[in-house]
């Protein structure tokens, strides 16, 4: 098969590589197509010091189960959970394998992922998709999942006032999961096509090089992508309020920490999400993705892709599979 591959910071190609084979309580996935998302930039700059093949963000149709249970999946649209647990810990016990301490992550850590004509995970990680959710829509059921578990962390109701900061890729799909608690949030962007989308999609947006927004949101979710955006969100935060931080960088962040502590502000880590309520938002279209891809590609021009995707214009790059 073909597949783009990590060797270090820099290093990307695209190579052939054998097709993987399911262990047991695996299936084998024909990637219909996948996307590249920041996690995939940051990746190939260093993050996590990866090595192997990214990607996280896939539908495909389920190709070859190992146990006989299972094959009623076979020939099934599904996409999947990237997080793979040990089964065995508390945090496995308790539904979290996103937290298991021996955990493999899809495309990320000590797992080939997606960005690649074939793809394995264990058939518990599989959700089918409705036949109302498109090949390229299924491609973001893992990051509206990421926004929506914002909703499993932290009570949103339709009187807070909320602020998104970043209106690339995620910020536009947090945005959107916020709004489905009627708190009409606000997004905090630079760019104005993106805004321009955004308040297509109904909502509200104001312009980073505006006057600041004043310290007066009860939450500020922080999805800038930039090592900073976390101390810039501690200034638009009401004291006591929330600021979510769903930044990742391949660096060291700094921030003023009197901020929080002098305003008493609750900061909360977010990652990944339920695909559940993610799955239902893009069903009944109360998340709206389809325009979101900026370009489409064949995965043999997925090179391409990862420099089209750095660019500050590009919201998502899909690479669809051959065939």
């Amino acid at each position: 098969m073909r597949a783009i591959v990590l060797r270090g910071p820099g290093r990307i190609s695209l190579e052939d590589r054998p097709d993987p084979e399911p262990g047991p309580g695996e299936a084998l996935i024909d990637v219909t197509c996948s996307g590249i998302c920041g996690t995939d930039l940051q990746l190939a700059r260093g993050y996590m010091d990866f090595t192997g093949i990214p990607g996280h963000e896939f539908t495909g149709v389920v190709s070859k189960v190992n146990s006989h249970a299972d094959r009623v999946l076979l020939g099934a649209r599904v996409t999947g959970e990237i997080n793979l647990g040990c089964e065995e810990c508390g945090a496995c016990a308790e539904g979290l394998s996103r937290h298991c301490v021996r955990r493999r992550v899809l495309g990320i850590l000590k797992k080939d992922g997606a960005l690649a004509g074939k793809v394995t995970l264990p058939v518990r990680n599989l959700h089918v998709l409705p036949d109302s959710i498109s090949d390229e829509q299924g491609v973001f059921v893992e990051p509206v999942a990421a926004a929506f578990e914002i909703l499993d962390q932290v009570a949103v109701t339709a009187f807070h006032r909320v602020l998104v900061m970043g209106d690339g890729r995620l910020g536009l799909l947090i945005a959107q999961a916020l709004a489905t608690r009627g708190c009409g949030p606000t997004l905090l962007g630079r760019h104005e096509a993106k805004l321009s989308l955004a308040r297509s999609l109904g909502l509200a947006t104001a312009r980073e090089d505006d006057e600041p927004p004043a310290p007066c949101y009860d939450i500020v979710v922080e999805a800038t992508g930039s090592a900073n955006g976390l101390d810039l969100a501690l200034g638009y935060v009401r004291p006591r309020g929330t600021v979510v931080m769903k930044t990742t960088c391949e660096g060291s962040t700094s921030f003023a920490a009197w901020k929080a502590v002098v305003n008493e502000v609750t900061l909360v880590g977010s990652r990944c999400g339920r695909f559940e309520p993610a799955i239902q938002a893009l069903a009944t279209g109360r998340v709206k993705v389809d325009g979101l891809v900026s370009a489409r590609l064949p995965l043999e021009e997925g090179l391409a892709g990862f420099r089209l995707a750095a660019e500050t214009s590009t919201l998502k790059v899909i690479l669809h599979a051959a065939g």
